[in-house]
């Protein structure tokens, strides 16, 4: 934020180190302020904030500037530089620029104690005086996450605390289980001008958690990207799967073979897995290697349901098969059925196409040949004059009427 400076009230003390204490009094005398009037000068300077260890440059600028004199002063009114002479004797202190219009000076190595207001002074009439802040940054000494159990079992509510030590100002922790956000509950704890935060998450855990990443991290503005992560270890009972290796597709048919196979998985990894037969004693002809299960000639007794068992430190789990023997012919009855259907269909089809073609052609037939009426009333009337003479010329007259004829054709 940048600064302008107003008239002092009052005088202006002038504190000097060593053998500069004895200043003639004129030289005190000139910082008196005398508000009443000014000269167009401004001392303009802005606020300052530093990373602890790093360096603060504080910068007294001058507007309008008459070559006055300018001397920057630290939080104890000490003179830190008059013009560019250094009479306080700390080497982290040092001239940057020096000119008519500006007095910049750098502090190296900054520490906690170096915070507070530093003075511009301009030796004007009246004198000008103008603060500058200087606030000190210090990013977390420390980030650890504690988790409550190292491994934990599916189903758990496990509690994970980041604490993040020393800093100032207090951080913001954010907790990530990979890529999404998480909310914890965070606490602070001030000692003298640092603070300490932690942050509780509680987390209940599945299997698809383990092996994933919780991270701690930390919003703070002395430190960018400053986080560090836990990955969890949690252990789940077993996923068990049956599939069935032969035959590969269709009916599982009678006097044909059955192979099954049983996988599992889970943390730690099943060490016992076993083949059972629900509600039924396992038939004598079947063979169980391993994780496999063979039957190498189905029958109807076969029936059931077949299960495989798995089990490790955390629990069991099992997954089930139900089989049925279809006879040696049934997929092959199916097949020959569903061709005899087929070539039905086509016949039908067939037959429905050729008679809607035949009935289009006798309709268009009838349309062309349609029946035509024909009559030998009154032949010459229309040469006629009137009406009575084309009844007396019509041909054969009352007398000819015998001869009338219809043709239909």
């Amino acid at each position: 934020m940048e600064r302008v400076s107003e008239c002092c009230r009052g005088s202006v003390p002038l504190v000097l180190s060593g053998n500069e204490q004895c200043q003639s009094r004129e030289r005190k005398m000139a910082l008196q302020c005398a508000c009443e009037r000014g000269d167009g000068q401004n001392l303009v300077t802005e606020d300052v904030t530093v990373v602890e260890g790093d360096v603060a440059t504080i910068s007294c600028r001058v507007k309008n500037s008459d070559d006055s004199v300018i001397q920057l002063l630290n939080p104890n009114r000490q003179t830190i530089y008059f013009r560019d002479f250094r009479p306080l004797k700390d080497s982290r202190f040092q001239l940057v620029n020096f000119s008519n219009s500006e007095l910049r000076v750098s502090l190296t190595n900054v520490s906690i104690s170096d915070e507070g207001r530093y003075f511009c002074q301009l030796y004007t009439d009246p004198p000008q005086e103008i603060y500058t802040t200087i606030t000190v940054l210090v990013p977390p000494r420390n980030l650890v996450i504690d988790i409550q159990k190292e491994v934990a079992v599916e189903g758990e509510e496990i509690e994970l605390n980041c604490t993040a030590m020393a800093s100032r100002p207090a951080t913001t922790i954010r907790w990530f289980k990979g890529n999404k956000e998480l909310t914890g509950k965070s606490e602070v704890e001030q000692w003298s001008d640092m603070y300490t935060v932690t942050s509780q998450l509680l987390l209940k855990v599945g299997r698809e958690d383990d092996g994933v990443p919780v991270i701690c991290l930390v919003d703070h503005p002395a430190v960018k990207d400053l986080q560090t992560q836990r990955y969890l270890e949690v252990m789940y009972k077993p996923q068990v799967r049956v599939s069935q290796n032969y035959p590969v597709q269709g009916l599982t048919r009678e006097g044909e073979p059955l192979e099954l196979s049983c996988a599992a998985f889970g943390k730690p990894q099943p060490t016992d897995m076993r083949w059972l037969r629900v509600d039924d004693e396992m038939p004598q002809h079947v063979v169980v290697s391993g994780s496999n299960l063979l039957i190498s000639n189905l029958n109807k007794t076969d029936n059931g349901t077949y299960r495989c068992e798995a089990s490790n430190a955390v629990g069991k789990s099992h997954a089930d098969y139900m089989l049925f023997v279809y006879d040696s012919r049934a997929g092959e009855e199916g097949a020959i059925r569903s061709v005899d259907h087929a070539v039905v269909g086509g016949v039908v089809a067939v037959v429905v196409f050729a008679m809607l073609c035949l009935l289009i052609i006798l309709g268009r037939y009838f349309a062309r040949h349609k029946g035509t009426y024909f009559t030998h009333e009154a032949k010459g009337a229309d040469d006629a004059a009137d009406a009575d003479t084309a009844i007396i010329n019509a041909e054969g007259g009352q007398n000819n009427s015998e001869e009338k004829k219809e043709y239909f054709i």
